[in-house]
């Protein structure tokens, strides 16, 4: 008669097993648990050990989007304020010119200036009415600070201005408050200058008078301001001085202005032609 046999060996493997794991578990929640928290404080740092480097990365990316939205915004708000400045300067510009149209004795066409040529000998601007509004050769140009230049040619719908930075440019002038006259030309070698001469040697000049159109020669009409005297000298060998003027009117800056109305008196022009044609 036969017996069955068990296994134990195998059985024995499973319960060896089975303590080894229970001892563990005891160990792990008993006389353990400061190794845990070494281990588990080790293991934190070594994983924000490797995800700094991650993190930088992350943070240079988001500074780098966030620079680039910050330099657009920059730059779309230095456009604004520019052109917020240029509004202002216009109705600045504006207001002095409404305040000379209620001040002036002759009737003025307000204008703007179109175009400018102001780097070279045959300097010009361009201003956007022309003989339809009334405009005629040798009309005076002129904005809040004072002359600018004269009419030289009329269209239908625009006009050709010679500035006082022209070599051909003259004007009669005196010194304000006084009736000491002399002719205005543009200083070549000195650009943002122009030159009084005749002036006679008895008046008395001091720099910070102020320079204005005399009306003599019935072109333009008197008492427009055309700068003030910033230096002089006496002309050698004759009897008059001659002034060195700064003139009010920037034209690098002058963007609108007035064309004084103002016509030449017919009969003067015809008398001065006629004494002319004695002497030739």
């Amino acid at each position: 008669m036969r017996f069955l046999q068990f296994d134990t060996d195998g059985i024995s493997h499973y319960f060896h097993t089975f303590i080894v794991l229970l001892f563990a578990l005891i160990l792990a929640f008993t006389r353990s648990q400061d190794g845990l928290n070494s281990l588990r404080a080790i293991t934190v740092t070594a994983a924000s050990i490797l995800e700094e480097p991650v993190s930088n990365v992350r943070v240079y990316r988001n500074a780098l989007k966030t620079n680039a939205y910050l330099q657009q915004q920059n730059i779309l708000l230095q456009d604004e304020l520019s052109r917020l400045r240029t509004i202002e300067k216009e109705n600045q510009e504006l207001k002095s010119l409404l305040r000379l149209e209620e001040s002036y004795n002759y009737p003025l066409q307000i204008t703007r200036i179109v175009t400018k040529q102001l780097n070279t000998l045959n300097n010009s601007l361009s201003v956007n009415v022309g003989s339809s509004e009334g405009i005629q050769r040798g009309m005076p140009l002129i904005n809040s600070d004072g002359l600018v230049g004269k009419v030289i040619l009329a269209a239908s719908n625009y006009s050709q201005v010679m500035p006082l930075s022209h070599p051909l440019f003259r004007v009669s002038a005196q010194i304000q408050g006084s009736k000491a006259n002399g002719i205005i030309t543009w200083d070549i070698s000195s650009p943002s200058y122009l030159i009084m001469d005749f002036v006679p040697k008895t008046v008395p000049i001091d720099t910070g008078m102020v320079i204005e159109t005399s009306g003599l020669g019935n072109e333009f009409p008197a008492g427009i301001p055309i700068g003030q005297v910033v230096d002089f000298r006496s002309q050698e060998g004759t009897n008059t001085q001659q002034l060195k003027i700064e003139p009010f009117s920037k034209l690098n800056e002058v963007s609108e202005g007035f064309i004084v109305l103002f016509t030449s008196d017919t009969s003067l022009v015809h008398l001065n032609n006629e004494f002319n044609q004695l002497f030739e």
